[in-house]
């Protein structure tokens, strides 16, 4: 907004500079307004007490006269942290890891060029691994609760006379009574996964409410014609309202018919015994069929239909889907009626049936992943980018890692329940053979870790030398200080093992699918053994493998103990929290596309403040505008100006500092922050400028392919600004890595010089300060 200066006799009438915006949005671990703009006053401008805008207190009208204030943009803070890390009650996601992982390996398919059904197939493939993962999940609160607890300790007098409040449960002894019948304990243990299902449910849906329900920016041109750039510019990307109700409607039904079949299951099987009653036999083979059919409509809704992304679709899908939950809770109560009829000559013995539905499970995961793979591989081949990570096969190894992560924490935490329940006897026949297969291979894996850990630690030894050789380069007037020379060297190196992930990542999913497919075959050939049967087996492999499936129980244990204890601290704890939500800062920016019970996705609320305000300040005032992004601040900026109308992006500078753009999100996610992706949101903001560090573990250049590249990156900054104490850094300068960018003076030039460069009518000032070279020996302005 401009307005004219009163002309006086003395001074002729002239136009007052319009007005100018800093827009700064902070990285991972969040950050208090008060800190984002260097004044203890601030004042909120918009937004709530979950995320806002906020100024300082001189700055709040600083539009309407903006020649009375002093020089430089008006710095505007966009605070989201709350959105990760300010609730405690957010530390509890860490249990739900698995699903906050697979839903990451739908969004890192490779880019796609003409195989729009190989890009649904792989959508559809990730969500049929996500639903396994909720039917795994429940299926182990089953195993715990009905099989362990209600089945067999329940079922055995010792191991109930050890615990006395399952005595009303006992089959026999003095309190023998009403609860007593299997069934009907099985029935009542049911409760226990039922309302875990029910929990989940509730969550999903007050977070569907909160974060996949705020409307996005919707502009009156429609859908931009080239936006197929990268689907984050599509008008529906960040409003995943149906697609998360759908998939949380049928994640729910699977969850109720997973208790309903482990309830009714063993009854159906005592029924169909020779001699048995008629009646029950007939309506237990109805209610399994109900079950079967049920099941089948679950995975129909999963696969009919994925995201949503090349319109606002704010409806909601029909009566199957809204009536999937209610008649799979209706199956489940027909079945605790079923399972606790009478039935006088049951007697509970060994174990139910977990080794096939466990089995089931595994076998179907190995094959979804392979056929992940084979399809992520085509789509590479279709537009291989040069940095992708795996060459396109991150979204299949890290889909194998959600499911391994499952079947290991359901193995060690139903390990550790069995030897709680029974101490150090063997009156129970204990969890399935599968579940204590995959604890033992625990071992194994922290093994060939162990191993990776050593060659990337003798690498980065390695590496030392050559990058002390390079500070003094960089220095070459500071007189040498070798601990000096170590401490930033070795800054420098342990940033550079960001890059190292891929292969961490491919040795971990690797070593996984081989020590799975073990587990799965020891657990088959296991089974196969008649009961009685001579094994010709050695002791000493037999001892080796009992010491293997005892320590992997127990590091499972352990690692689930510290799961909660951490989860627990963070209530208490602003540290923990914090840290805790520096965690789904990174993991959960992207939309829940596969698993409705994944943490939410910030990015659904933050995205659409963002695109808002740069929007209706631009309309408004006419002024110019720099989004300032810090880490994953600098996703947030980039994803908001994907999704302003072309002459608005055009209207506004881009600055970025400590960014994962490419270094992360460009060879993780190719497919929406690739090559193809960046160098278009170069070419359509008004100017861009990149800043990094070499001892950033998480920024990095941005490396636009052609001419874009010298104009966006800047050479890297000195870190740290000071070798040894000078006039101007009397102390010891620190080294900074990923903080405090806006320290450096060079953050101050850049910053002004992209606001020069939205005045095309003005020049912009010549470098000071040191050389803003790109490397190449032109200027980088």
């Amino acid at each position: 907004m401009e307005r004219a200066r009163e002309a006086t006799p003395d001074r002729p009438r002239e136009r007052a500079p319009e007005p100018a915006l800093e827009l700064l949005v902070h990285g991972v671990g969040g950050a208090t307004p008060e800190k984002m703009l260097n004044d203890p006053r601030t004042v909120r401008i918009t937004g709530d007490d979950t995320a806002a805008v906020y100024r300082r207190a001189e700055d709040v009208d600083a539009e309407r006269g903006p020649g009375d204030r002093r020089p430089g943009p008006v710095p505007e803070a966009y605070v989201w942290s709350n959105l990760t890390s300010g609730d405690g009650t957010r530390a509890l996601w860490l249990l739900l890891l698995p699903f906050m992982v697979v839903n990451l390996a739908h969004w890192m398919r490779p880019g796609a060029r003409g195989r729009p059904r190989a890009v649904r197939l792989y959508g559809l493939l990730v969500r049929l691994a996500a639903l396994t993962l909720t039917v795994l999940l429940v299926a182990a609160v089953c195993e715990v609760a009905l099989d362990l607890t209600a089945w067999q300790c329940a079922g055995t007098p010792a191991c109930a006379g050890r615990h006395s409040w399952l005595g009303f449960l006992a089959a026999t002894g003095p309190h023998e009574g009403w609860w007593s019948r299997p069934g009907r304990r099985l029935a009542l243990a049911a409760v226990v996964p039922a309302v875990l299902t029910a929990l989940l449910w509730y969550l999903s849906h007050r977070t569907w409410s909160a974060y996949e329900s705020q409307q996005p920016l919707v502009h009156a041109a429609g859908p931009e014609a080239r936006a197929d750039r990268t689907a984050l510019g599509r008008p529906g990307f960040w409003y995943g309202r149906r697609l998360v109700a759908r998939l949380r409607a049928a994640h729910t039904a699977a969850g109720l018919l997973t208790v309903a079949a482990a309830v009714a299951a063993p009854a159906a099987r005592f029924d169909r015994r020779p001699g048995g009653p008629a009646a029950l036999d007939t309506l237990g083979r109805l209610l399994e069929a109900a079950l079967v059919a049920a099941a089948v409509a679950v995975v129909w809704v999963v696969c009919r239909r994925g995201r949503s992304e090349h319109r606002l679709d704010r409806a909601l899908d029909g009566h199957l889907v809204h009536r999937l939950p209610p008649a799979a809770l209706a199956l489940l109560l027909l079945s605790l009626v079923y399972a606790g009829w009478e039935r006088p000559h049951w007697r509970s013995h060994g174990r139910l049936a977990g080794d096939a539905t466990f089995g089931t499970l595994a076998l179907a995961q190995g094959l979804i992943v392979l056929a992940l793979a084979a399809v992520a591989h085509v789509l590479y081949r279709s537009d291989p980018a040069p940095r992708t990570v795996l060459r396109g096969l991150a979204g299949p190894a890290v889909a194998l890692l959600a499911c391994a992560l499952g079947g290991v924490m359901t193995g060690g935490v139903s390990q550790r329940v069995a030897d709680w329940l029974d101490g150090t006897k063997t009156s129970i026949p204990g969890p399935p053979v599968l579940l204590t297969w995959q604890a033992s291979v625990i071992p194994g894996l922290l093994a060939v870790l162990l191993v990776l850990c050593g060659g990337l630690g003798h690498a980065a030894w390695r590496l030392r030398r050559a990058e002390r050789a390079a500070v003094d380069r960089d220095y070459p007037t500071e007189p040498k200080d070798p601990a000096r020379t170590r401490r930033i060297a070795d800054a420098r190196v342990l940033a550079s093992l960001t890059d190292r992930g891929p292969l961490v990542v491919a040795v971990t999913a690797g070593a996984t699918l081989l020590l799975g497919t073990a587990a799965l075959a020891g657990a088959l050939s296991t089974g196969r053994t008649p009961a009685g049967a001579a094994d010709a087996t050695p002791a000493a492999v037999h001892g080796a493998a009992d010491a293997a499936q005892a320590l992997g129980s127990w590091l499972i244990g352990l690692g689930f103990i510290v799961f909660v204890t951490w989860g627990r601290r963070a209530y208490k704890d602003a540290t923990a929290r914090r840290t805790i939500g520096i965690l789904w800062d990174v993991g959960t920016f992207w939309p829940r596309a596969a698993h409705p019970f994944a943490p939410p996705c910030y990015a659904e609320r933050a995205v659409p403040d963002l695109t808002w305000r740069m929007a209706t300040w631009t309309r408004d005032t006419g002024g110019r505008l720099v989004i300032s992004g810090h880490s994953q601040g600098s996703v947030l900026a980039a994803a908001a100006l994907w999704q302003l109308a072309p002459s608005e992006r055009g209207r506004v500078a881009l600055l970025t500092y400590g960014s994962p753009l490419e270094r992360l999100y460009g060879r993780w996610f190719p497919a929406h922050f690739g090559p193809g992706a960046l160098s278009a949101l170069h070419r359509e903001v008004a100017c861009w400028r990149n800043l990094h560090r070499l001892t950033d573990p998480i920024g990095g250049p941005v490396r636009l392919p052609g001419d874009c590249g010298p104009e966006v990156d800047r050479a890297p900054l000195k870190d740290p600004m000071a070798y040894g104490r000078t006039d101007r850094h009397p102390l010891p300068a620190p080294v900074l890595g990923h903080s405090d960018y806006q320290a450096d003076p060079v953050f101050a030039q850049e910053r002004q010089r992209l606001l020069a460069r939205l005045r095309p009518d003005v020049p912009g000032p010549r470098p000071t300060g040191g050389p803003p070279q790109d490397g190449s020996g032109r200027s980088s302005a």
